[in-house]
């Protein structure tokens, strides 16, 4: 579905740009055009209408249903894939379950909240396949070693996922942010 979307999306855009560089181009015979265009529009549905008025209320009838059916089916479709709150653990026994992705984000925020000179924890997960990409947003101790601290929470949250949770890492990024140096961080 999302190639789909994404090439009808790309049509729909260089469409729209040909059709905003033609009316920027030539303004007034655009709108000429588009004036003597939904003229004989509105001429054949008249023509149309008053040969048939049974026929002309079935065919819009026909158009909005089948609008309805395939723009809905197609956004329902969208919003149904758009954001997937669970990822599937196997187990070595073949079993299997679903772990919801807020229940990753709370162990990995107790667990690494349990490392020294770690204040606050901000874990983003997104299930992807049979995996999840992480985002963890980590407040430490002014006077850290960052690398030596980032190598330790990479290390740590690969620990937690891969082998306590029995899922797999993706995607990591790690955004560190040292606190302001304050009085008591010197004592």
């Amino acid at each position: 579905m999302n190639g789909f979307n994404r090439f009808v999306a790309i049509v729909l855009w260089f469409a729209l740009l040909a059709g905003l560089l033609v009316a920027a181009i030539a303004p007034l015979q655009s709108i000429a055009w588009w004036q003597a265009t939904l003229a004989e529009l509105a001429t054949w549905l008249t023509i149309v209408q008053a040969e048939n008025p049974a026929y002309f209320i079935v065919g819009q009838a026909a158009v909005g249903i089948g609008a309805i059916l395939i723009l809905g089916a197609l956004l329902f479709f969208e919003v149904l894939t758009l954001r997937r709150r669970g990822v599937r653990i196997r187990t070595v026994e073949g079993g299997s379950a679903e772990l919801d992705t807020v229940s990753v984000e709370r162990r990995l925020q107790w667990h690494l909240d349990q490392l020294a000179d770690i204040i606050t924890v901000v874990p983003a997960v997104r299930a992807r396949g049979g995996s999840v990409d992480i985002k963890l947003e980590i407040e430490t101790a002014p006077d850290i070693d960052i690398p030596l601290k980032t190598d330790e929470v990479v290390g740590a949250t690969r620990d937690i996922i891969e082998q306590d949770m029995g899922l797999r890492l993706g995607k990591l990024d790690v955004q560190l942010r040292c606190a302001p140096f304050e009085p008591e961080w010197n004592a």
